[in-house]
């Protein structure tokens, strides 16, 4: 497959990530010209400037990664990231209100999140090794009203989680492309097999920690 780095969004979430660990990501987010990177919200200004003559994305994560953080943090969350240089927001849905079926709740959450990302595109992540399909759709039809702009799999911090499943990519992507809204596949890709059949089941985009290996495969 042509262009898959221009898929990819070279991630590095670990909670000991080092300093060189990071400049490293961008380095390699640099050489291999990569759609983005994917790092946690301390890190949003370093990769502003580490990246700065680059047209790779600068991807940050908002209530990561449980998502059970109230409304409020998750805006101020999302509005500080803005304001530090981010250029898109992936926040972690409520996966327990989706549960209770409490869907004011959680349309509610993502939209307070939206407005404070302002023109940024916003992913929400349902991390679907935690839900069943009709609950994978519902979150999807939330996010859609709501005014998100990407729906995307996983966090990659369930235990024992599968991660990215192409069904469910499928899923997603048939729930919300008719309202024109992407996908993002993460968690478990760690292979040029598993990438190209994410991008196959409607993936836009690839959340991953092994862009180098895919690349290199």
């Amino acid at each position: 497959m042509e262009n898959l780095n221009k898929y990819i969004e070279h991630t590095l979430l670990k909670q000991d990530a080092l300093t060189e660990d990071l400049k490293k990501l961008f380095a390699e987010a640099k050489r291999y010209n990569f759609r983005g990177v994917c790092i946690n919200p301390a890190y949003v200004k370093m990769a502003k400037e580490a990246l700065k003559d680059t047209d790779v994305k600068i991807v940050t994560v908002i209530g990561f990664p449980l998502g059970a953080n109230k409304t409020e943090v998750k805006a101020f969350e999302a509005s500080a990231a803005k304001a530090d240089g981010a250029d898109e927001i992936d926040m972690v849905i409520n996966v327990t209100a989706i549960k209770a079926k409490n869907y004011d709740y959680v349309k509610e959450d993502i939209k307070a999140v939206k407005i404070a990302c302002g023109e940024l595109p916003l992913k929400v992540i349902l991390e679907t090794d935690l839900l069943t399909k009709d609950e994978i759709k519902k979150a999807c039809e939330l996010s859609v009203e709501a005014g998100a702009n990407f729906v995307k799999t996983s966090t990659g911090f369930v235990k024992n989680g599968v991660g990215a499943k192409a069904e469910d990519v499928k899923l997603m992507y048939d729930t919300v492309n008719p309202h024109g809204l992407k996908v993002k596949a993460s968690g478990g890709i760690r292979d040029k097999e598993t990438a190209i059949k994410m991008i196959e089941a409607g993936a836009y985009s690839l959340g991953t920690s092994s862009g180098i290996r895919i690349m290199e495969e």
